[in-house]
């Protein structure tokens, strides 16, 4: 189960939403994700798989790689990923395998979201890291954006 946001989660969800902006932007689907680290940034990023030729180029994996090079250390133990959409199962999986502590995001995704819509990756018996997580922060903005984004596109 979900854990409650709080005053910093909607700040950090806020600078995530200026990410996803940029991958719109660049005509990327517009998802962003920061990384957080105490009271600290230590990684941002927007989904890329369109301008990288990368289909694993999502803002949580490109995040996630950056904030592993920031502490020199493939475990984001303690950290908060913040990011737009519910993430996807790779993603999760990253998420699981980095021991990144807590994740909280905006938008669900009832077609792909492995948090808590179509499965849930962040407590499955099966996996050896459990994540405390926190959905629907600043929800209607984080869908909006994405319901215009592909409205636009058809």
């Amino acid at each position: 189960m979900g854990v409650e946001a709080n005053e910093a989660d909607v700040a950090w969800m806020r600078h995530a939403l200026r990410l996803a902006q940029r991958a719109e932007a660049l005509g990327e689907v517009p998802v962003g994700a920061v990384i957080v680290k105490g009271d600290r940034c230590i990684a941002e990023a927007w989904n890329s798989p369109i301008a990288t030729h990368d289909p694993s180029a999502h803002a949580e994996i490109l995040a996630i790689r950056e904030a592993g090079k920031q502490l020199q250390n493939y475990r984001l133990i303690d950290t908060t990923l913040y990011v737009t959409l519910e993430p996807c199962v790779m993603c999760m999986g990253a998420i699981v395998h980095a021991r990144i502590g807590r994740l909280v995001f905006g938008a669900r995704d009832e077609k792909r979201g492995a948090v808590c819509s179509i499965m849930n990756l962040a407590s499955a018996p099966f996996l050896n890291h459990k994540v405390d997580w926190s959905g629907g922060v600043m929800e209607a903005i984080c869908s909006g954006m994405l319901k215009d984004f592909f409205k636009a596109r058809r």
